[in-house]
C-alpha cells in the first residue's frame, strides 16, 4: 500500500460526495417544496440504493468507459439517499412558529427558505452527508473492478493470498479515513448549529466559500479527465496474478528493448478489458488472455463451431480478427484451462484420478466454483459440464472467486473448479483430475492485441512485435504454477518475480 493509493481512494470518495451534494440538496429541496412529486423523487433515490454495486458500475461503464469517472458517478448515486432525505427532513422539521414569525416580518417565501429554513435545516443535512461519507469509503473498494483505482485491488489480492496483515492494515486505513472525514464533518455540523456560528467578516467567509467551491470543482474535473497515455503502450492490470505477471513481463521487456514507455492502469476483469480493447476508440493496446476465453466468452462460440482440421487457436485468431479487428500473438506456452480439483480427503477415501471417477460418488460431494462458472455466458459452464459427464453433486454453490480457495481449505467443498496454472491449487492441496471425456477446451495463453498496434508505434518501436514475441513458447504451465505460487502464497512482489523469471530465461540481462 502506498500514499498514492490512499490518496486515490480518498479523492474518489470526496469527488463522489461533491457530486452527491450537488445533486442531493436540490432533490431534497424539491421533495420539500413539492411533497407529492417529492415522494416519487425520493422513491427513485431509494431504488438506486438497492442496485448491487457491481451492477450499477457495469451499467455506468457502458456509457462513460472504465476508470475513475465510472467509479465516481456510481459512488455519487449511492450517496444520494441520506443527503436528499436528510435535506428534506431537516426542512420539514423547521418549527412552524419560526416560519410564521418570518412571514410576519414580511419575508417572501423564497427569502425565508434561504435565510431561515435552510440554515436551520443545515445540521440535519450535514448528518446525512456524514452518513454518506462513511458509507462511500467502504463502497469505493468496488472501483477496482472497473479500473477506478483506490484500495479495492489491495483487498482483492490480500484476501486471495490470505494475507491477514495486509487485510487488517487496509481496514485500519479505511477506518482512519472514515473517522477523519466524520470528525471533520462533525466540526462543520457544530459550527452550523445555533450559537456556534462563525463570527468571521462576511468578505472572509465569501472568499473561503469561493475557494472551497473552486477546490471542489477542480477535484471533480481532475477525476473526470482521462489519463494521458498518448505515445505510451497502455494495458490494464489483471485481476489474477497470472495476468499481472504477464503484463509485468511486457513492461520490463518493452522498456528494456525499445524507447516506448509502458503504462499499466488499474486492474480490470477480462470481459471489461476486452470491451476496452476492441472498437474504434480503444483505451488500451493489448491484454493477456486465452484462446479458449476468446472463443467461449468474448466470441460466444464453442468447440463445435471449429471446422474439422482447424485448431482452436487458429480458428479463434481468424474469427476475432474478422469480427473485432483484434488478433493473437503466439502462444506463450501455458495451458490454463478449467480443471476439476478434489481435496485430499476425496483422494484418500475414493482414490479418484479422472473426472468420470466421480460418477458413482458425486451425490456425496459438495461442488464449488466462482459465480461466473454458473452463468449462461459461454459454453464452458456448470450445467453443460455436469450434463456432459452425467454428474449430480450433493450441492453446487457459488462463491466469490477471491474467497473460493479459503472456502475449500475450510472444508466447504469437496470438488472445485480451478484454473490449471493457479499456484493456489498447490497451497490448498488439491489434486487435478484428468478430463478424460475432453469437456474443457484448450486455454492457451497469448496476448490479444489491436490489429494496427505495431503500425501506430512503429516510429518509437519498430521492433515491438519481435519484442513481444520473445515471450512466445517461454512460459510453460509448470512455470506459471511456480510464478503464481511465489506471488500468491509466498507474497513476493509481481514485478520482482517477473524480472527474475525473464533473467532466468535470458530475456533480460539483470
Amino acid at each position: 500500500m502506498s500514499i498514492s493509493m490512499i490518496w486515490d481512494h480518498l479523492s474518489l470518495v470526496l469527488s463522489a460526495l461533491i457530486l452527491a451534494i450537488t445533486a442531493g440538496v436540490p432533490l431534497g429541496l424539491l421533495a420539500y417544496l413539492f411533497p407529492k412529486a417529492g415522494k416519487a423523487l425520493l422513491w427513485v433515490v431509494d431504488l438506486i440504493q438497492t442496485i448491487p454495486a457491481l451492477a450499477l458500475l457495469g451499467v455506468i461503464m457502458v456509457i462513460t468507459g472504465p476508470g475513475s469517472p465510472t467509479a465516481m458517478i456510481g459512488l455519487a448515486l449511492y450517496s444520494l439517499l441520506p443527503i436528499a432525505r436528510n435535506c428534506s427532513l431537516g426542512l420539514s422539521q423547521v418549527p412552524g412558529h419560526l416560519k410564521e414569525a418570518a412571514a410576519g416580518m414580511g419575508m417572501s417565501p423564497a427569502y425565508r427558505l434561504f435565510h431561515v429554513d435552510v440554515p436551520l435545516a443545515t445540521p440535519v443535512l450535514v448528518t446525512g452527508i456524514r452518513i454518506a461519507a462513511v458509507n462511500a469509503i467502504g463502497t469505493a473498494v468496488f472501483a477496482s473492478f472497473v479500473g477506478g483505482g483506490g484500495l479495492g485491488g489491495l483487498f482483492y489480492t490480500a484476501i486471495r493470498q490470505r494475507n491477514m496483515g495486509q487485510i487488517l492494515f487496509g481496514t485500519a486505513v479505511l477506518m482512519a479515513m472514515a473517522l477523519a472525514l466524520d470528525a471533520g464533518l462533525g466540526w462543520v455540523e457544530r459550527r452550523m448549529s445555533g450559537n456556534r456560528r462563525s463570527k468571521l467578516p462576511l468578505s472572509l467567509k465569501a472568499a473561503g466559500g469561493m475557494a472551497l467551491v473552486l477546490a471542489s470543482a477542480a477535484l471533480v474535473v481532475s477525476m473526470l479527465l482521462p489519463s494521458d497515455t498518448s505515445g505510451q503502450l497502455t494495458l490494464y492490470d489483471g485481476d489474477y496474478s497470472e495476468v499481472k505477471l504477464m503484463h509485468a513481463m511486457v513492461e520490463l521487456l518493452v522498456e528494456d528493448k525499445t524507447d516506448l514507455e509502458v503504462v499499466i492502469l488499474d486492474q480490470m476483469t477480462q470481459v471489461n478489458n476486452h470491451n476496452e480493447l476492441k472498437g474504434t476508440n480503444p483505451s488500451c493496446d493489448l491484454m493477456f488472455s486465452y484462446d479458449g476465453t476468446v472463443l467461449t466468452t468474448f466470441l460466444g462460440l464453442d468447440t463445435s463451431n471449429i471446422p474439422p482440421g482447424e485448431t482452436l487457436y487458429d480458428f479463434v485468431n481468424k474469427t476475432v480478427q474478422e469480427r473485432e479487428g483484434l488478433r493473437l500473438l503466439g502462444k506463450v506456452g501455458l495451458n490454463n484451462t478449467y480443471s476439476i480439483g478434489v481435496t485430499h480427503s476425496v483422494i484418500d477415501q475414493y482414490g479418484v484420478s479422472k473426472i468420470s471417477d466421480l460418477l458413482p460418488i458425486a451425490g456425496q460431494l459438495n461442488f464449488g466454483a466462482e459465480h461466473e462458472f454458473y452463468t449462461e455466458e459461454g459454453s464452458m459452464k456448470y450445467q453443460p459440464f455436469v450434463d456432459f459427464y452425467g454428474l449430480q453433486f450433493k450441492s453446487a454453490k457459488p462463491v466469490d472467486v477471491v474467497l473460493k480457495y479459503n472456502a475449500v481449505e475450510g472444508g466447504a467443498f469437496d470438488v472445485m473448479v480451478v484454473y490449471a496454472t493457479d499456484g493456489l491449487n498447490k497451497r490448498a492441496g488439491l489434486t487435478i483430475l484428468e478430463d478424460d471425456f475432453g469437456f474443457f477446451p484448450e486455454y492457451y495463453g497469448a496476448f490479444l492485441i489491436r490489429d494496427n498496434l505495431f503500425a501506430d508505434f512503429y516510429d518509437a518501436a519498430p521492433n515491438l512485435e519481435q519484442v513481444l514475441e520473445l515471450l512466445t513458447g517461454q512460459v510453460s504451465s509448470e512455470d506459471m504454477v511456480e510464478l503464481t505460487y511465489a506471488v500468491d502464497v509466498n507474497g513476493r512482489p509481481v514485478a520482482e518475480v517477473a524480472r527474475e523469471f525473464l533473467v532466468k530465461k535470458g530475456l533480460l540481462t539483470q
